[in-house]
């Protein structure tokens, strides 16, 4: 078995986690990407969304992030997001009412939009984790 990855998931206030990982799955720009151990060097532009970490004991943990970027080298990931939480952290009914408050204040403007993703993101990472 190859060695895991180094994983820091790290947003401007806190480390969210960190530990070792078999993969890692997030979404950039570009869409999104899977690491395994051997990955090649890449540097992404995180878009919000979900980022998944599975640990060698076949643990998963989901987090919702805001923003920021992806780096992977030497078998280390790097996650640097504007804000992120954890799914356990998140709370569902909570985050429902925030997506249905975004989507009734309407508007097409790139930041109801952005209000809209994020809320979606959120409860994504707690439907992922159960």
């Amino acid at each position: 078995m190859a060695e895991p990855l180094h994983v820091e998931l790290v947003a401007p206030d806190r480390t969210v986690w960190s530990g070792e990982a078999t993969t890692v799955i997030a979404r950039t720009s570009d869409g999104d990407i899977g690491i395994l151990p051997g990955h090649a060097p890449v540097l992404g532009l995180l878009v919000d969304g979900v980022v998944e970490v599975r640990t060698p004991s076949s643990e998963v943990f989901v987090a919702a992030v805001q923003g920021g970027f992806l780096s992977v080298a030497n078998d280390r990931v790097s996650v640097l997001a504007e804000y992120a939480e954890l799914s356990h952290e998140i709370d569902l009914e909570a985050a429902r009412h925030e997506l249905e408050r975004a989507r009734s204040a309407g508007g097409d403007d790139e930041e109801a939009l952005e209000h809209v993703r994020r809320a979606e993101a959120r409860i994504r990472a707690v439907e992922l984790a159960s």
